[in-house]
């Protein structure tokens, strides 16, 4: 399964979301992407790989990429990270494509590049993802 997770500048929370679901279901592929391309080439913000390093994981070989609707095809499953990002990716749907594109959680994971809760927001996905891999599993099995 193929799954790309999205923010707004794919340099907090999308980064972490595909690290975090990286340890849990390294037989996945994953990738993040911004709905918006100023971090383009940028390595995650540095306070969110403190924090993400801290709980075990590493996001410094990651780069903020702009989501594509290319990533439509490429991809099985969108994840995105809140509503307006879903609403965002949903202007781009080229016609036709039925491509599944769905928030990590019930609400909006809080973006700490505003917030500075990097450990909230981490935390908040962690559970999310596994949330998101037990469904995944679930699906599988159907």
């Amino acid at each position: 399964m193929r799954i790309v997770f999205v923010c707004l500048g794919n340099i907090c929370r999308s980064p972490a979301a595909e690290g975090v679901m990286r340890k849990l279901a390294p037989h996945l592929m994953l990738d993040s992407a911004g709905t918006g391309g100023w971090h383009v080439g940028d390595a995650p913000y540095g306070p969110m790989q403190e924090a993400a390093h801290t709980r075990g994981y590493d996001l410094s070989g990651l780069r903020a990429r702009q989501f594509a609707r290319t990533d439509f095809e490429n991809f099985d499953l969108i994840v995105a990270m809140d509503r307006q990002n879903k609403a965002d990716i949903e202007r781009l749907r080229p016609k036709g494509n039925a491509t599944p594109v769905q928030c990590l959680a019930d609400k909006d994971v809080p973006d700490p590049y505003y917030t500075r809760d990097f450990d909230g927001a981490l935390a908040m996905i962690e559970r999310a993802a596994r949330r998101l891999l037990a469904d995944i599993s679930r699906r599988r099995d159907l």
